[in-house]
């Protein structure tokens, strides 16, 4: 397939905004796909894509046996960024909330940072987060993912002084509305320096936290 024929690869956005193209693989067929992953790699030497239906992600990773894929996330890459040294946090509130913070980490990871992981660590048991704190305070930056109530982000951001990236999940019972009542906790979080991406958006809270890190790097 000609990858011209279903979309415009936008090959100076890395260099325009910092953060390079990146395929949303939802939604597009796996000869999509398969097609937009080689141009990108073939113009740029990297590709990333996010979100491989689940029917696609074992084709999509015989056709290139280069790449390095996630398939709890469906998250994809060819090639490498330069790796930059920088420790960016990924905090997970929960094993429920995994396949969205491993999104998270893998995007970090692809953009050339050190994620460093505390699994588990949400609110109900708040004393597993006290013993990762020494990890989580050695970061630039903080991606914390959290169902529920979404209560988590609030309680790492009055204990660091790095800013964090709080990323609701759909993860809930019936009143969670799939991750709405998480999104309204975080965005009403009482403790400062709390950025909020939308439910289950491990790519966008990757990508802050990659632009907040560059941007201090300067």
């Amino acid at each position: 397939m000609d990858p011209s024929s279903v979309a415009q690869l936008d090959l100076e956005r890395r260099g325009r905004t910092g953060v390079p193209e990146v395929i949303y693989a939802a939604g597009k067929t796996l000869e999509q796909n398969i097609a937009l992953v080689g141009a990108l790699y073939a113009r740029t030497g990297f590709a990333l894509a996010t979100r491989i239906p689940a029917d696609q992600r074992v084709a999509l990773a015989a056709a290139y046996t280069d790449a390095v894929v996630d398939t709890g996330s469906g998250t994809l890459r060819r090639g490498a960024l330069p790796r930059t040294g920088e420790r960016i946090g990924i905090v997970c509130a929960g094993t429920s909330d995994l396949p969205i913070a491993d999104e998270a980490a893998f995007c970090v990871d692809a953009f050339g940072h050190d994620a460093i992981r505390a699994t588990d660590v949400g609110v109900a048991g708040i004393h597993r987060l006290f013993d990762a704190l020494g990890d989580i305070e050695r970061c630039r930056a903080l991606i914390v993912v959290a169902g529920m109530e979404g209560a988590l982000p609030s309680v790492v951001a009055g204990l660091v002084r790095a800013p964090v990236i709080a990323v609701p999940t759909s993860i809930g019972y019936g009143a969670a509305f799939d991750g709405l009542a998480a999104l309204l906790g975080m965005l009403n979080a009482c403790a400062p320096g709390i950025a909020v991406v939308n439910i289950d958006n491990g790519f966008g809270a990757a990508a802050m936290a990659h632009k907040i890190v560059a941007a201090a790097s300067r």
